[in-house]
């Protein structure tokens, strides 16, 4: 048996193959045998509410649900694309949502486990964004408005990130190493856990005289990514998009 990681599926109509992707691996013994599966956020290129009447949100709650049918499961933490996913479509979808930071123990080890944006410290302006749009009036705001509105607001969010990605230098996207042992040390261990960043490794460190690692997941843009952890150690791999 082995737990099952994924984050930064970036889910799109654009995008079909991807989605069918994710359909298939869902559908896989691999998933339908799994310990749990976690889902470290950015499911989707954009959540414009619980109430979105598009096909994807439908297909997307029927491929977790029946995970969690199959009895295995399924958690999900908010990335920056999808933090207006709510409780409505966590039960449809059969989630169970998780804080960001949150600790698990997977198979007797404490893992930090973490969407990975409030690592990137460097990026003052990304952070003072992420800090305006978490706040509980700003989110009422929006999902107040008609369906329409919200989507036309996540395209100009979409240009405006990429046009922010775009200026900005690729190191201070990355994760602050300060940032990651800070957050290590508060959680108490020696594993962390996380995505956002696109660029799968594992890393190896010294945290205060112990060897411990930090573990970043892949994005599904051109392949799948998976990180299998069981008893045993951890397989970070790409999942291709057919046999």
């Amino acid at each position: 048996m082995s737990t099952l990681f994924i984050s930064d599926l970036h889910l799109d109509d654009s995008r079909p193959h991807i989605t069918a992707l994710f359909e298939r691996y869902l559908a896989s013994d691999e998933v339908r045998g799994a310990d749990a599966l976690y889902i470290l956020g950015d499911l989707v290129e954009a959540w414009v509410g619980d109430d979105d009447d598009a096909e994807l949100p439908s297909r997307i709650a029927r491929a977790t649900r029946a995970v969690r049918d199959a009895g295995v499961p399924v958690y999900f933490m908010h990335g920056n694309r999808d933090f207006l996913l709510g409780e409505a479509f966590a039960e449809r979808a059969g989630l169970t949502l998780l804080d960001d930071p949150t600790v698990h123990a997977l198979y007797g080890t404490p893992t930090l486990l973490m969407h990975g944006d409030l690592l990137c410290t460097d990026d003052t302006v990304y952070q003072q964004v992420r800090a305006n749009v978490r706040t509980p009036e700003w989110k009422a705001q929006v999902l107040a408005t008609p369906l329409e509105a919200r989507r036309a607001l996540a395209a100009k969010s979409r240009a405006e990130s990429q046009a922010h990605t775009g200026s900005t230098g690729e190191t201070i996207m990355d994760v602050n190493q300060d940032a990651v042992e800070a957050a290590m040390r508060k959680a108490g261990v020696i594993t962390l856990i996380h995505g956002h960043t696109h660029r799968p490794d594992v890393h190896d460190l010294d945290l205060d005289g112990k060897h411990a690692q930090r573990i970043v997941l892949g994005d599904w843009y051109e392949q799948g990514s998976v990180l299998r952890v069981d008893a045993d150690g951890i397989d970070l791999r790409g999942l291709p998009l057919a046999d």
